[in-house]
């Protein structure tokens, strides 16, 4: 059973996939060599990089995620401010320090190399790293998948260890989920909550989620402050600021003037990501502005909002996002922005029901509608960054979350289409989805942008 604070991460844009996932990769090898007592043997160490990380990575940052991560950098504590110049230094000198204590000489041109055209048996998101001694032999070679959301798992495991822990709650299917709310009389967030205990006996759970809501609130007004071009050579300005001023001045009776709103917030969310700047995977980089706009929208606009309601709203789009990360994915490279923009839709609207005071069932419509209109949405950003269509799609998907909410709130228990077979069609449509339409940056606006 994963944790609300496994899948509400911490960390830097633009994606969670490829930069977040390779910084934690190259981080645990570097322990690795530590722990084994062989860092200060290592001469060289190469990066090679397969697959959509291959295809997209420097558009992802990578090549930026695994220097910092080899000097021993985690997304969730890297200093921010101090990025450029440390990279500047690394790449004047060609050296870096690994896990922060062993010098080493690491030229990029021949020691981080890019397989566009090959892809390692597990996942498109693969990576191996090895070290070897002054005799050239190696010291240690290891396989990492980045399989979405800033999780990893190493060579043949198909998940990230964890240790065994029963949880009062063990579900792995929405009707499972229903069934325990049933029989308990609690509520998605109550049974989520029971499992966080469960989990981390000691950890302040509400603490931890506004802590959570706190750096989403920070993106957010980073984003509504800075002006300028977007990073990568797209020259995409950032519109956020001014889009915010616009809708400032709009009268408080105009109709469309909330929309509006949570457009603004979550634009500003994924320019910050796109600018490398701190977020919250939510379930993804590439989707982190949809969940903060539709909080956003319940504190502004909603009677009686308060924080209770915003703990209520993130254990709920959790448990959404469970089902959906085990039973299909939520990653690009896997199966296409569904798992990444729909899944974050469904999430938020799962989270604004629960919120709201809705039943347990109506969390679930919600959560089904989201996905469904979603199904069959390919990842294909342009020049692989994570600006066009990604930006906007965030604010798009925002708004489809609220009106998924209100749907499902608003319905008389009708529902043809359940929560996991709405999933299990997803895992589905991913697996057929070509695979230059998986964030590979080789069809769709990708290419047809770039040719115009």
């Amino acid at each position: 059973m994963l944790s609300v604070f496994d899948l509400f991460k911490i960390g830097l844009g633009p994606s969670s996939s490829h930069t977040m996932g390779p910084m934690r990769a190259a981080a645990a090898f570097c322990r690795e060599l530590a722990v084994i007592g062989n860092l200060d043997d290592v001469t060289t160490l190469t990066v090679d990089l397969y697959g959509s990380l291959a295809l997209t990575g420097i558009g992802h940052a990578i090549d930026r995620a695994i220097l910092l991560g080899l000097e021993g950098d985690n997304p969730e504590s890297v200093e921010v401010e101090g990025i450029e110049q440390r990279l500047t230094a690394i790449r004047r000198d060609r050296r870096l320090t690994l896990a922060g204590v062993w010098p080493i000489v690491f030229d990029e041109a021949e020691h981080l190399r890019f397989h566009k055209t090959e892809v390692l048996p597990r996942h498109t998101n693969g990576m191996r790293f090895t070290a070897t001694g002054a005799d050239g032999a190696t010291i240690l070679s290891r396989d990492y998948y980045s399989i979405g959301g800033g999780f990893i798992v190493e060579g043949d495991a198909h998940r990230e260890a964890t240790a065994a822990v029963t949880v009062p709650f063990d579900f792995h299917h929405a009707r499972e989920l229903m069934a325990m709310g049933e029989d308990s009389g609690k509520t998605v967030a109550q049974m989520v909550e029971a499992n966080e205990h469960a989990l981390h006996a000691s950890r302040d759970v509400r603490a931890g989620l506004l802590r959570i809501w706190q750096v989403m609130q920070e993106c957010a007004a980073r984003g509504l402050r800075t002006s300028g071009e977007l990073p990568g050579g797209l020259r995409v300005r950032r519109r956020a600021p001014s889009l915010a001023k616009k809708v400032a001045r709009l009268s408080a009776s105009e109709p469309l003037r909330i929309l509006d709103k949570v457009s603004v917030w979550a634009m500003a969310v994924n320019e910050e990501n796109a600018a490398g700047g701190r977020v919250v995977t939510a379930p993804t980089n590439g989707a982190s502005g949809l969940i903060p706009a539709v909080l956003h929208y319940y504190k502004e606009f909603v009677q009686d909002a308060s924080d209770d309601g915003v703990c209520t709203f993130l254990l709920t789009a959790a448990a959404i996002g469970f089902l959906c990360k085990e039973n299909a994915s939520i990653s690009g490279a896997e199966i296409g922005c569904q798992g990444e923009v729909g899944v974050a839709c469904a999430m938020a609207a799962a989270g604004l029901v629960a919120a709201l005071g809705g039943t347990n069932p109506q969390i679930e419509q919600a959560a089904e509608i989201g996905i469904e209109h979603h199904l069959g949405m390919t990842c294909d950003p342009i020049g692989g960054l994570v600006q066009i269509p990604c930006i906007e799609r965030n604010a798009v998907g925002a708004m489809k979350a609220i009106h998924a909410a209100r749907m499902a709130m608003n319905s008389e228990g009708e529902q043809k289409v359940s929560l996991d077979q709405v999933i299990e069609t997803m895992r589905q449509t991913g697996r057929d989805m070509q695979a230059s339409y998986k964030e590979t940056s080789l069809a769709g606006l990708a290419v047809n942008v770039i040719n115009c």
